[in-house]
C-alpha cells in the first residue's frame, strides 16, 4: 500500500515558531498539540500586545479623559476596526463585541428571536450543531410557543440538502447552521443553502466559531444575516468574540443586556439607550482580551487566511490518510467537503481512555462528545477522539499521532 504523502501547496512551517506553548514537553515528550477545535494556541505576538495593555496602558474604555483611558480605548476600538476589516463588513457598527459564539448566539435569541416569534413560527437547525446552536433556540421556542425543527444529516455526516430545503417554509423565522462542525469537520455549503433561505425571507445565522480559524470568511459575499465567532479559536484570548449583524437587523432589536456603557441617557421614567454596537456592549468589557483578539487578526493576515487553508487541507488528506491505512480504525465523519477536524474510534476502545494513553505520550486530542450529543446520538456512539489541526501543525505531529495510537493498540491488546 502506498503511503500517504504531504503535498502542501503552502509552506507555513515558519508558524510554528511563534507559538512558545508548543516548545515543551508533556510526560517526557514534545508535545503534539492536535485539539484547535477547543481552543487554538496563541502566538507571542498576543501574548505580548496583552502583557504590554496590562504593564502600560490599563484602565477602563470610553469614559475617562486621562491618558491611559484614552489609550486603552484606541487599542480597543482598533480591534474592532481590524475585524471589521477582517470579515468585510459593511460597517463597524456592525460589530458587537462578545464573549464568544455562545453569547453571541444567545444575543441573537433573545434579542431578534423572542420579539418576534409566537405560536407557528418554527426556527430551523441541523443534527450537526454545538450544543451553543441549540440550546438557545430550545430556550426561545419555550418561551414564545414556537417550534423547532432539525434537519437530518447522513452517513457522512453532511446536511441531507433535500430534507432541509423541505423544512423550509414561510413559518421558519431564523435558520442556525454551523460554517464547519466542531465534531466532524464538515464544511457545510452556506452559499447555496443561504441562497435557498433569502428566497423564503429566512433570516440565516451561521455559527462560525469552527469556521474563522481555517478558512477566509466574508460575510458580505456569505449573503448571511448574523455571524457568530470566538477569539480563543482564531489563536486570540478567551473570552472573546464577536457577533456581526446586518445593521438594519441590530438597530431594530432591543438590548440584550441593561448596565453601564449601553445608554446615552437614564433617569427612573425611561431609558435611552446608545447607538450601534454600543448598545449591546453592557458593563466594562473585556479590553485586554479584545486587544488580543485585534493582535490575532494582525497575525492571521499576516500569514494569509488562504495559505493557511491550503496548509491545513493538505494535512488534514494526510492525517486522514494515515489513519485509515491503521487497522480497526472507524473514521467518525468522512463528508466530501471537510475543515482540520477528524474524529475516530480505535477498535472497542473508549475514546476517554485512549485519550489518557495518548496523553502519556505528549499527544493532546480531545475525547468525548465534543458538545454535540446528537451527533453521537446519530452515530449510535459515546463519543469520539478527535484530532483537530491548527495552521502550526505539521506532518510531523501527525506521524507522532499514529505512533501513539499503534502503542495505545498494544496496550489494549
Amino acid at each position: 500500500m502506498n503511503q500517504p504523502q504531504v503535498t502542501e501547496t503552502s509552506d507555513i512551517t515558519y508558524c510554528r515558531s511563534d507559538f512558545p506553548a508548543l516548545h515543551q514537553e508533556v510526560n517526557g515528550h514534545p508535545l503534539v498539540y492536535l485539539d484547535s477545535a477547543a481552543s487554538g494556541q496563541q502566538p507571542a505576538s498576543v501574548i505580548d500586545a496583552v502583557a504590554r495593555y496590562q504593564r502600560e496602558d490599563h484602565a477602563n474604555v470610553h469614559r475617562g479623559v486621562h491618558t491611559l483611558s484614552h489609550r486603552a480605548t484606541e487599542l480597543y476600538e482598533g480591534a474592532r476596526d481590524k475585524l471589521c476589516d477582517f470579515i468585510n463588513a459593511a460597517s463597524r457598527a456592525e460589530i458587537v463585541l462578545t464573549s464568544g459564539t455562545t453569547e453571541s448566539i444567545n444575543l441573537v435569541a433573545q434579542s431578534y428571536c423572542r420579539p418576534i416569534l409566537q405560536a407557528g413560527d418554527q426556527v430551523l437547525i441541523t443534527w450537526l450543531e454545538h450544543h451553543s446552536n441549540i440550546v438557545p433556540w430550545q430556550l426561545v421556542c419555550e418561551q414564545t410557543g414556537a417550534e423547532l425543527l432539525v434537519a437530518p444529516i447522513n452517513d457522512r455526516g453532511e446536511v441531507e440538502l433535500n430534507e432541509l430545503r423541505k423544512l423550509m417554509t414561510e413559518r421558519v423565522k431564523l435558520l442556525g447552521i454551523g460554517h464547519v462542525s466542531n465534531a466532524l469537520g464538515s464544511i457545510n455549503p452556506l452559499h447555496e443553502i443561504i441562497a435557498d433561505a433569502r428566497k423564503l425571507g429566512i433570516t440565516v445565522l451561521v455559527d462560525g466559531a469552527q469556521g474563522m480559524p481555517h478558512m477566509n470568511v466574508d460575510v458580505q459575499a456569505l449573503d448571511c444575516d448574523f455571524y457568530a465567532f470566538s477569539g480563543h479559536k482564531m489563536f486570540g484570548p478567551t473570552g472573546t468574540g464577536v457577533l456581526w449583524g446586518r445593521e438594519a437587523l441590530l438597530e431594530a432589536m432591543p438590548p440584550y443586556k441593561g448596565g453601564g456603557d449601553m445608554i446615552l441617557e437614564v433617569n427612573f421614567d425611561n431609558t435611552v439607550f446608545n447607538e450601534l454596537p454600543y448598545k449591546f456592549e453592557a458593563g466594562t468589557p473585556n479590553i485586554s482580551g479584545t486587544i488580543g483578539l485585534g493582535a490575532a487578526v494582525d497575525y492571521l493576515q499576516s500569514v494569509g487566511m488562504p495559505n493557511i487553508h491550503e496548509h491545513e487541507k493538505a494535512l488534514h488528506r494526510y492525517m486522514v490518510g494515515k489513519l485509515e491505512a491503521m487497522d480497526g480504525l472507524r473514521l467518525i465523519g468522512t463528508a466530501k467537503n471537510q475543515a482540520s477536524v477528524q474524529s475516530f474510534m480505535l477498535n472497542d476502545i473508549h475514546p476517554h481512555d485512549l485519550g489518557t494513553i495518548l496523553d502519556h505520550q505528549g499527544v493532546a486530542v480531545r475525547t468525548g462528545h465534543h458538545c454535540a450529543m446528537p451527533v453521537m446520538q446519530r452515530f449510535g456512539i459515546p463519543g469520539t477522539v478527535r484530532a483537530s489541526l491548527g495552521l502550526y501543525n505539521n506532518a510531523s505531529d501527525v506521524d507522532q499521532l499514529v505512533t501513539a495510537l499503534e502503542k495505545a493498540r498494544q496496550v489494549f491488546a
